[in-house]
């Protein structure tokens, strides 16, 4: 096994920053459990392996792993303990509203969602349930960010991604026939369970605290909500990634 170069140190400071990841289309995976479910899984390109000083790296990525000191690899992990090895792959394709426009099915859409764990969640259910594709409006966390891609566990490339200007894109993909639910708790909403699930359907779930912006709210799309047990008057709310959970379920 080869040392890790300079170049390749630099790199790995480097792609803690998401203006990096973007810029190298690459970013990192921690952890020997989630490297491993990754190089399995081959839903995206496994570049080098760091594997810490006197680690023996397993025979599946030995060929293109590399050695790296305990105390570079503490310093550029994201982790605590990233348990002497990471990752760096390379980010899929995103994928573009013309390409969606003609496909059918479930589409996952996130406004702002801002936790990590919210978004790795999300991201890993949404494929669970064969959604087509996430899209990540503008003021969401980065999607490979490495607490996201924790999250996932081991997930990440699952599903399409598209980023960018949520209201652009709805129109686009209103115009071909997607039909668009809006998951909110309003008096105005109507029951999930009364919805008749479409053969092109996006569902939409707004910030952790505020929830669907308002441009976003328009007369010509449905606002769904999630009942609760009928008396339950304690919990204001459903944490996000659980109730686009509940939504995926309930329109199977």
């Amino acid at each position: 096994m080869r040392n890790a170069s300079n170049n390749e140190i630099k790199l790995l400071r480097k792609l803690a920053r998401k203006k990096y990841r973007e810029n190298e289309q690459r970013f990192v995976v921690e952890g020997e459990r989630a490297v491993e479910q990754v190089l399995e899984n081959g839903l995206v390109e496994v570049e080098t392996v760091f594997v810490v000083e006197g680690k023996a790296a397993s025979d599946e990525w030995s060929a293109f792993s590399a050695s790296i000191e305990a105390d570079v690899l503490d310093e550029v992990a994201d982790t605590e303990n990233p348990q002497g090895i990471l990752a760096v792959c390379k980010m899929p394709d995103e994928i573009s509203a013309n390409e969606l426009r003609e496909q059918s099915g479930i589409i996952v859409a996130i406004d702002a969602i801002q936790d990590p764990g919210n978004m790795g969640t999300i991201l890993r259910t949404a494929a669970w349930f064969g959604a087509k594709a996430l899209i990540a409006g503008k003021g969401s966390v980065d999607v490979y960010h490495p607490k996201v891609v924790r999250s996932t566990a081991g997930a990440t490339g699952s599903i399409p991604v598209l980023s960018g200007e949520l209201e652009e894109i709805f129109t686009e993909l209103e115009a071909n026939g997607w039909q668009i639910l809006l998951l909110d708790g309003g008096p105005e909403s109507i029951n999930l369970r009364s919805v008749q699930p479409a053969k092109k359907t996006i569902i939409v779930v707004g910030n952790e605290g505020n929830g669907i912006s308002e441009s976003l709210l328009h007369s010509k799309r449905k606002k769904v909500r999630i009942e609760s047990a009928p008396g339950q008057d304690k919990v204001e709310s459903l944490n996000a990634a659980i109730a686009v959970s509940i939504a995926l379920w309930g329109l199977q």
